[in-house]
């Protein structure tokens, strides 16, 4: 059968942001009054949603949760000049998509984080997509991106960590985007970095290759 979609999750994947991730998680705790250090974080926590992240760092109050949440994100973009693109990827994905197929990526990240790696390494969102609230670069006007924020080119479509309920190793994130393309497992390609995601996409019945940054 042809493949037609391409699922990418993004940190570690498509962009390693480990480096960033990590740092600006580290100071946001920091200022907050709480002690973790880069090689407990990577060991323990990275690539968890960050919901599931402070909940077992022992953050009860939701309120406070959600107050941390906004603050690594407008930190984020400090770390920047450690993230680095997985150009051998993205350069088979714009390929596959000047063959017709379609590529998404699948990421239990904040669409705000997603979309400020994104637009500082050159990629955009789907065409005529409002940005994720608290994103830069959106349009002043009509709040969407202009061609000239993606000379890398562009995801045809980006499902993250707030749009489907049930985080992996849950399949859900990826059978939804197949639904919404209207694409089979069968027809369905994913890239994945970390064993959660891994096994979702196993559990999704379509195929999968691991990605090391």
């Amino acid at each position: 059968m042809q493949l037609k979609l391409i699922l990418l999750d993004f940190d570690g994947t498509l962009a390693d942001t480990r480096r960033a991730n990590t740092l600006a998680y580290l100071q946001t705790l920091r200022e907050a009054g709480y002690t973790l250090t880069e090689e407990e974080y990577a060991a323990r926590y990275f690539g968890m949603r960050c919901e599931e992240f402070l909940t077992r760092l022992g953050i009860a109050d939701a309120a406070e949760r959600e107050r941390l949440r906004l603050r690594k994100i407008a930190l984020y973009p400090d770390y920047f000049d450690t993230v680095r693109l997985n150009e051998p990827l993205w350069n088979f994905c714009r390929s596959f998509q000047r063959d017709g197929g379609r590529v998404w990526i699948v990421s239990t990240g904040s669409r705000a984080n997603i979309e400020h790696v994104m637009r500082h390494l050159g990629i955009g969102g789907p065409a005529g997509e409002a940005p994720a609230e608290g994103a830069n670069g959106a349009d002043k006007e009509n709040g969407v991106s202009g061609e000239d924020d993606a000379p890398l080119g562009r995801v045809d479509g980006i499902l993250s960590g707030l749009d489907i309920p049930t985080p992996k190793p849950a399949p859900d994130c990826f059978l939804e985007a197949m639904r919404r393309e209207g694409c089979t497992p069968a027809e369905t390609l994913i890239f994945e970095d970390s064993e959660i995601g891994l096994e979702a996409a196993r559990r999704s019945g379509a195929a999968y290759v691991r990605v090391r940054l």
